[in-house]
């Protein structure tokens, strides 16, 4: 301590610069010395900055743990596979869509690369870049934006496939992107 008491405890406690022998007239205590008469024992100092501190004792949250940690929201594979099952609702997909990052694989030129030869065109896109690499090779090229920036950019016109070589795939038409735009502007601007 550093000449002044951070317990509270009354003045005259052993607490505060100590000037006898040994001690000099630092105001200061020496870590090897232990507890001086009248002094209840002394706080460990904190850990140096990026040390582990040790946890908390059994059943006690700490200090930056809420007691019941918000459950994380499934991955967009997970949205998939759960969308293509019918466990869960288009909204409930919809509303993971857009905070998700999609991988989209890409030529020379900026932009998505569309697959002509489907009834309509559309875009393949991925939920992982594992996925990507198992459709389009180790060496592809591609980009990574959210899925809101994906109903933004699309052009008119072209619907898009997630996961097209995955076990659960998911294929949207230029109708199906339409109407996820409208949900998606009704939800922001009410």
């Amino acid at each position: 301590m550093y000449g002044y008491d951070q317990t509270g405890a009354p003045p005259g406690q052993g607490h505060g610069p100590q000037h006898g022998p040994g001690h000099g007239a630092h105001g200061y205590q020496h870590a090897g010395h232990g507890p001086h008469p009248g002094q209840q024992g002394h706080q460990a100092p904190p850990p140096p900055y990026g040390a582990q501190q040790q946890a908390p004792p059994y059943g006690q949250p700490g200090p930056q743990q809420p007691l019941y940690p918000e459950p994380s929201p499934p991955s967009l594979q997970e949205a998939i596979r759960a969308f293509t099952t019918g466990s869960m609702s288009s909204e409930d997909f919809q509303g993971i869509f857009s905070t998700s990052k999609v991988y989209c694989p890409r030529g020379d030129t900026p932009g998505f690369l569309a697959l002509h030869n489907t009834q309509q065109p559309v875009i393949p896109m991925f939920s992982t870049l594992k996925e990507l690499r198992a459709y389009a090779g180790k060496e592809s090229k591609y980009f990574v934006i959210t899925g809101a920036e994906v109903l933004d950019l699309l052009p008119s016109g072209y619907g898009f496939v997630l996961d097209m070589e995955g076990e659960h795939r998911v294929v949207f038409d230029a109708k199906a992107v339409e109407e996820m735009v409208d949900f998606a502007m009704r939800r922001m601007y009410g």
